[in-house]
């Protein structure tokens, strides 16, 4: 029996997308980021999609451990890094890249008396002021950890971009600078590019580049969609009709009665909501496709349903398939009129939503 909200997942939009970073950076490393279960769209399945990239990038040691656990013998950086002693016990038994970003880390480095190959990135903060150190700590701690015998030289150099989904910023281009500015003379690789990096600032090009939502086939920039910057969505979110029914004038749907009937209407009831990662704060007037045609949502977003107004469907039934984003609707554009951003929509999609694999070539 089909469940009643699902998402397919098409793996050749994946591909598809991988093949739109290499042709923006023909000349670099490809580092896949798909921490947080692969924005969603599962960790697992995502890496097997992506199995012949350079190496992944997770946010957690726990999800390193898990890639390494399943069979994946690919490169896997871990974002934060590592904690404590135990953690970076974990991180050397697993063979995962370790990012550096603070003080700690490094006297743990130095705390340990073997001697190995753990493979680091230092993290330079140029500019976001979340992780990394700053530019006049970095040689510092380039030189403490170059003297660590656990640490496999040259040492990796890396940056995080906090502004590259706007062209008018011009914090990019200064992080850009600093960055180079900073690791000038050192030897070891180079990573700077996010999936907004690789679209939009050539100049953030360096050895390694870091797609991540773009993988996804969803776009990094406020201003634009996926299939604009030639990409292709993998997550379709899909459910039906459970009721359809008329309505009066001055009748008010859903909790709290924030939407009321001016003339009269024909609603839809549809068998999703925010206990299944349908935004709660979905605007009236959010676009769904029902029968592949727009109609609009209307009332307050329950934890398992929604309404939608079906004038434009005089034959709708129950039964009837429903769009909540997808080919047709990009998940950007629901978003929007959640005033969140797509990340968080497919990252929230939850556990009831049954995964469907869709993968057209043969």
């Amino acid at each position: 029996m089909t469940p009643a909200a699902y998402a397919i997942l098409n793996l050749d939009a994946v591909q598809h997308n991988l093949s739109k970073v290499r042709s923006c950076a023909p000349d670099a490393k490809v580092m896949a980021v798909i921490k947080a279960n692969g924005y969603g769209h599962g960790l697992l399945r995502i890496a097997v999609a992506l199995q012949h990239v350079d190496a992944f990038a997770v946010a957690r040691v726990d999800e390193g451990i898990r890639l390494r656990k399943a069979g994946f013998k690919n490169r896997i950086a871990v974002l934060e890094g590592f904690t404590c002693a135990e953690e970076l016990d974990e991180l050397l038994h697993y063979q995962l890249d370790a990012v550096v970003h603070s003080l700690t880390q490094l006297e743990i480095f130095e705390a340990e008396v073997k001697s190995g190959a753990c493979a680091v990135w230092l993290k330079l903060d140029s500019g976001m002021n979340r992780l990394g150190f700053k530019a006049k700590e970095f040689d510092a701690a380039y030189q403490r950890l170059s003297q660590c015998a656990l640490i496999k030289q040259p040492i990796n150099l890396m940056t995080h971009f906090a502004c590259a989904d706007d062209f008018n910023d011009d914090r990019t281009p200064k992080q850009i600078r600093l960055f180079n500015k900073t690791v000038a003379g050192y030897s070891g690789e180079r990573s700077m590019a996010n999936s907004a990096g690789i679209l939009g600032w050539e100049q953030s090009l360096s050895d390694w580049v870091r797609p991540g939502i773009m993988l996804y086939g969803i776009s990094p920039f406020p201003d634009s969609v996926g299939w604009q910057l030639g990409l292709r969505p993998v997550m379709e979110l899909h459910s039906r009709l459970i009721s359809v029914k008329q309505i009066e004038v001055g009748d008010t749907v859903g909790y709290g009665g924030g939407w009321t009937c001016e003339v009269p209407t024909t609603l839809g009831i549809v068998a999703i909501g925010y206990g299944d990662g349908y935004p709660r704060y979905a605007k009236d007037g959010t676009p769904v496709l029902v029968n592949g045609q727009r109609v609009p949502l209307i009332g307050r977003v329950s934890m398992d349903m929604i309404t939608v107004d079906l004038k434009t469907q005089a034959h709708a039934k129950p039964g009837d398939p429903v769009t909540l984003w997808g080919e047709d609707l990009p998940v950007e554009e629901v978003a929007h009129w959640a005033d969140t951003i797509p990340y968080t929509l497919v990252c929230g999609v939850t556990q009831r939503v049954q995964l469907v694999e869709k993968t057209l070539r043969t």
